[in-house]
């Protein structure tokens, strides 16, 4: 089964989500937990998780096909003392807001060394990070974004997800969300058959498909390698289709959330039919 939809809003409270991804006829979704731009948020009320829970049920959307996003201002391998508290603290309460909701996944992008300290050193405290959280928490998954690879974000190689993974004491609660506008700009060209042939096996033989909890299908507006992260529209672009009919068609892609960034929301329920017929043909 494949559980296509996109990062909904959650204005008005995130009982609303559910409701939104209903409304594109998506059958997954991604949502913000809390302002992702502010360090901090009121408590979810005991009202909004009954309601989100009770309309996650009648919109028939399982735990497994929601994939919540965490805030872009976390770092976790961020070099410095206080800002890594700040983040790791902001983490934590990101995790606990989805245990509240009966969810199990949290995605988040994975960190930067800020050109401050070694690539090795940024990429341990990613993996001591999640284990601070991992700890306090007993039933969420911590999902790492692959990443663009701009400036010192790190988590664009697989190797990198797959050295944090290494160091993470709790392996069976941690996992890997491909965006493939991310793989592209990185440097892993999927723009073509033989290419996502390559690149995925390359991610099986590297991580392991086991820890892939869920997908970000996005178009590119830059060029391969480039290390910028732009989305575009599915058919715009310099990614092309053939990597969201491949990913449709392939069965390691089956039973996780995979969810549209693209940047006209307008045509999210057009581009999640096309999606749809893709799987099927």
């Amino acid at each position: 089964m494949k559980y296509i939809g996109a990062h909904v809003s959650t204005r008005g409270g995130v009982e609303n989500a559910p409701l939104n991804a209903q409304r594109i006829g998506a059958t997954a979704f991604a949502f913000f937990t809390r302002n992702q731009r502010q360090w901090h948020a009121k408590a979810l009320s005991e009202p909004a998780i009954r309601a989100f829970k009770s309309n996650c049920a009648s919109c028939g959307y399982s735990p497994g096909q929601i994939l919540p996003h965490s805030s872009y201002l976390i770092n976790l391998g961020h070099p410095r003392t206080q800002g890594l508290e700040k983040s790791r603290r902001a983490f934590l309460d990101e995790m606990q807001r989805c245990e509240s909701l009966g969810l199990i996944y949290l995605n988040f992008h994975p960190g930067s060394h800020l050109g401050k300290i070694r690539q090795s050193s940024c990429l341990k405290r990613i993996a001591e990070s999640i284990d601070f959280a991992l700890n306090a928490t007993r039933k969420v998954t911590a999902v790492i974004e692959n990443t663009a690879g701009q400036g010192n974000c790190l988590g664009y190689r697989f190797e990198q997800l797959a050295e944090i993974i290494d160091q993470v004491e709790h392996k069976s609660r941690v996992g890997v969300c491909l965006d493939t506008c991310h793989c592209f700009a990185a440097g892993y060209d999927i723009s073509t058959v033989a290419g996502c042939e390559a690149t995925f096996a390359e991610f099986d033989a590297v991580i392991g498909f086991r820890y892939l909890c869920g997908v970000h299908l996005n178009g590119s507006k830059a060029t391969l390698g480039s290390r910028v992260d732009r989305h575009d529209s599915l058919d715009h672009g310099c990614l092309g289709m053939t990597p969201f009919k491949y990913i449709m068609q392939d069965s390691r892609f089956d039973n996780i959330p995979m969810v549209l960034e693209t940047i006209d929301a307008s045509l999210w329920p057009q581009e999640i039919a096309l999606l749809r017929a893709l799987s099927s043909g």
